[in-house]
C-alpha cells in the first residue's frame, strides 16, 4: 500500500515537471490569441530560447544569464512575428510556421558551428542549471505516513521555474480578467474597430500581447535546457508548442482550464514513461513507440470533438486595417 502511494506521488511529481513548459507556452499563446493574433510559432520560440539559454549558461556559467538570453531571443522572434502580422498585415499562420522552420534549422547550424557536437550544446555544470529546491525539514516531515511523502515528493524538490509556472497561471488570470490591460486585450481580440474608436492603439495592444507571449515562451525554452535537462538537444521541444496550443484551445482560451489540460497531457506523458518496459497482463509489453505517441494521440482525439464547442476570439487571425 505504501509503495503504491509513493508510486502515485512520484507519477504526479513527474507530471508537474513534464507539464511546466506546456503551462508556460499555453499562457503565452493565450496572451497572443486573446489579442487576435494566431501564434503557431510557440514551438519555434521555445526551441530558439532553449538553445540560447543552454549556450549562454555554458559560456557564462550562470543559469540566470541563460534565462535572460532565452527570454531575449524568444522576445525578438515574437516581435518579428508582430512585424510581419501586425505592421505588414501578413498571414499569421505562415509567419508562425516560418518561425518554427527558422528556429529548427538555425539552432542546429549554430550548435554545429559553435560547439561541434552535432547540433547539441555541451553538458551544463550544476552551477549553470536551475537545481531542485528542497523545502525545510523535507526528510523529517517525509517520514510521517500518508501526508509526509506529499510534502517531500510532490511539493518539495522542484526547481524555481516549476513553481514560477504554477504561479503564472493565476497571475495570467488576474491580468486578463481584472486589469485595464486585460480588458483592452480581450476587447481587441473581439472588436478591434471598437477599441480603435475609443482612441486606444490596436497595434500597441497586440505588440504588448506578443511581448508577454515572447517572455513566457523564453522561460519555457530555458526550462527545457537548463532545468529539466542539462543541455540543448536538437528538436528538444518535440511538439510541446503544438500540444500547448491544443491545451489552450481545450481550455477555451481560459487560464484555469488550460492548466488542467496541460496537467492532463503531462500526466499521460509521465505515465507513458513509467510504462516503458512493463508488461501488462493479457496484453504484454507495449512498444515504446506506441507509448511515446500517446500524448499526441490524445491531442488529436480531444481536438476532434471531445472538448465541446470552443469559440475563439472573433477577430483572431484577421489583420486590422485602420479606417481613414
Amino acid at each position: 500500500m505504501e509503495d503504491a502511494w509513493l508510486l502515485t506521488l512520484l507519477t504526479f511529481d513527474a507530471t508537474l515537471r513534464v507539464a511546466t513548459p506546456l503551462i508556460l507556452a499555453a499562457m503565452a499563446g493565450l496572451f497572443s490569441e486573446r489579442s487576435g493574433i494566431i501564434d503557431i510559432g510557440l514551438e519555434g520560440k521555445m526551441l530558439a530560447a532553449a538553445f540560447a539559454a543552454a549556450a549562454t549558461a555554458y559560456v557564462t556559467g550562470s543559469h540566470w544569464f541563460g534565462l535572460g538570453a532565452g527570454i531575449a531571443v524568444s522576445f525578438a522572434l515574437a516581435m518579428l512575428h508582430g512585424f510581419a502580422c501586425i505592421t505588414h498585415r501578413g498571414n499569421q499562420v505562415v509567419s508562425g510556421v516560418a518561425i518554427n522552420i527558422l528556429a529548427a534549422g538555425l539552432t542546429v547550424v549554430l550548435g554545429i558551428a559553435w560547439f561541434h557536437q552535432g547540433g547539441q550544446t555541451p553538458a551544463l555544470p550544476t552551477e549553470a542549471r536551475f537545481t531542485p529546491i528542497i523545502w525545510p525539514f523535507a526528510e523529517e516531515i517525509g517520514r510521517i505516513p500518508i501526508l509526509g511523502p506529499i510534502y517531500r515528493e510532490l511539493l518539495s524538490g522542484h526547481n524555481l521555474l516549476v513553481y514560477a509556472a504554477l504561479a503564472i497561471v493565476p497571475l495570467t488570470w488576474y491580468v486578463v480578467q481584472r486589469t485595464r490591460f486585460g480588458l483592452r486585450l480581450r476587447a481587441v481580440g473581439e472588436a478591434p474597430e471598437a477599441v480603435d474608436t475609443a482612441g486606444i492603439s490596436v497595434t500597441a495592444l497586440r505588440y504588448g500581447a506578443l511581448a508577454c507571449c515572447g517572455v513566457l515562451c523564453g522561460i519555457a525554452g530555458a526550462y527545457l535546457s537548463t532545468a529539466h535537462s542539462a543541455s540543448f538537444v536538437r528538436d528538444m521541444t518535440a511538439g510541446k508548442g503544438f500540444i500547448a496550443l491544443a491545451a489552450m484551445i481545450f481550455g477555451k482560451w481560459r487560464p484555469g482550464p488550460a492548466l488542467g489540460a496541460c496537467l492532463l497531457f503531462g500526466f499521460l506523458d509521465a505515465v507513458a514513461i513509467r510504462l516503458q518496459g512493463i508488461a501488462i497482463p493479457g496484453i504484454g509489453e507495449i512498444p515504446v513507440q506506441a507509448i511515446q505517441a500517446l500524448p499526441y494521440i490524445l491531442t488529436v482525439i480531444l481536438l476532434a470533438g471531445f472538448i465541446g464547442k470552443a469559440v475563439a476570439p472573433k477577430a483572431i487571425g484577421m489583420p486590422y486595417v485602420k479606417e481613414r
